[in-house]
């Protein structure tokens, strides 16, 4: 059976009801975190929840959706089609020259294995099942040809192509050799826009990973750096480095393990990818001339940077403060994105991260002037608790909760979700 719309995903759960069969996973969107804190261990639980220092900024995220409330209109006649039949809301957009059914793409997260066996696989699946773009981290524990296929593998019968993008983690400039082996797998496997994240240069002061001694990306394994070990450039460095492949050593004449380890190639990647220091905007050109489509520059906080973007001729930019996990102490990007919105909303497209936890944070996010919102740590969760279906269903639950809230407001689409639909409470 085809995978349901989010109207009729709600309308087959009422009627499997009536039989007293009820739904493997809960539809109240802020018990999916404690789910999935019931199912994971501590140092995952840490890592997907975990903020910086005192989760100041995190939790500023979430208030700010708080300070702002919808105001329905009432006798709105339903949008027709050419027959006179009555339609939901259309949620259909042009994001990055490609149309989408729905305003919301799959943030990239990375290490994906640590919530559920199958990580990226899973995920990008459920993104292709619904219809939803699929960012992947280069923090994957899956590579980027792997994923490319389960996301064309995910694809409903006669549904359009899925829609896929490559998240950077861009290493300094004397790696160029490997930022241009990453760009070249992700065009060549069908990834058709490059955000490249500017605030993970290194990674946050996150006292929960901390607690517990847990950085995914050294330990030796393959989570977390499985691009890298599937790349052909750092392959060869590192066999001309060490001698021999990227394994877990060879044994010498007495039987003991010498040469580098698999944590050995997994630090030396991951040294290259968090570099420990920023690019600059000069540095961004160098991305222009060897990407061929859309780039969006990821965690934008300021009009001044905005406006910098802009300049320089980018597709668009993320407002987002990587969800808390990065810098302490500092502003909601909900609060920042119409500051955003007015300077350069008419020059590029405009991304908002950063807190979304249901369908009325998403239209708020919308109309406050972002095109797309991205939505990370609920689907993450969805994952932990019921992998592809899990995710299958955080993504259908937050359209579903979305569209009904825009019915119900007297709001027919996208168009119509302006800033005078919500006030704002300043006493809070």
């Amino acid at each position: 059976m085809s995978t349901p719309g989010p109207v009729q995903y709600e309308q087959q759960v009422y009627q499997a009801g009536l039989t007293s069969h009820k739904p493997p996973f809960t539809f109240q969107s802020t018990e999916w975190e404690g789910k999935a804190h019931e199912v994971l261990d501590s140092n995952s639980w840490g890592y997907v929840h975990g903020n910086a220092g005192t989760s100041g900024t995190y939790n500023n995220n979430l208030e700010s959706f708080k300070r702002y409330a919808l105001c329905p209109s009432r006798l709105v006649p339903s949008r027709k089609d050419t027959i006179g039949n009555e339609l939901y809301p259309d949620t259909s957009v042009e994001v990055l020259g490609q149309k989408l059914p729905f305003p919301m793409a799959i943030a990239p997260i990375g290490v994906q294995k640590i919530f559920h066996p199958e990580g990226e696989v899973a995920a990008t699946k459920a993104a292709a099942e619904t219809g939803i773009p699929y960012i992947l981290s280069t923090a994957s524990s899956t590579s980027i040809e792997d994923v490319a296929a389960a996301n064309d593998s995910g694809a409903r019968p006669s549904a359009p192509a899925p829609v896929r993008w490559y998240q950077l983690y861009w290493p300094s400039r004397e790696h160029d050799d490997i930022t241009l082996s990453l760009l070249k797998r992700a065009q060549d496997s069908g990834y058709k826009a490059l955000f490249v994240t500017l605030d993970t240069y290194v990674l946050g002061w996150r006292p929960s990973d901390m607690d517990h001694g847990y950085n995914p990306f050294i330990h030796p394994d393959r989570i977390g750096v499985e691009i890298g070990f599937t790349d052909p450039v750092f392959q060869r460095r590192f066999k001309e480095k060490h001698g021999h492949d990227i394994s877990r050593g060879y044994l010498d004449e007495y039987g003991i393990t010498k040469g580098a380890t698999f944590g050995d190639a997994a630090k030396e990647w991951t040294q290259i990818v968090f570099p420990g220091h920023s690019h600059t905007w000069e540095d961004v050109k160098f991305l222009q001339q060897h990407w061929d489509g859309p780039i969006v520059l990821k965690g934008i906080q300021t009009v001044a940077d905005a406006r910098k973007a802009a300049e320089l001729g980018l597709a668009g930019i993320v407002v987002s403060n990587h969800g808390g996990r990065q810098q302490d102490g500092a502003i909601a990007s909900l609060t920042m994105l119409p500051h955003i919105v007015d300077a350069v909303g008419d020059k590029l497209d405009i991304f908002f991260d950063s807190g979304i936890r249901c369908g009325s944070d998403i239209i708020k996010a919308l109309a406050l002037g972002a095109k797309c919102v991205l939505v990370g740590r609920p689907y993450a969760y969805g994952l932990a608790i019921g992998g592809q279906d899990g995710v299958k269903h955080v993504l259908n639950s937050l359209m579903g909760d979305t569209i009904m809230n825009m019915h119900l407001g007297g709001l027919r689409g996208l168009s119509e979700l302006q800033r005078d639909i919500l006030v704002k409470d300043n006493t809070m």
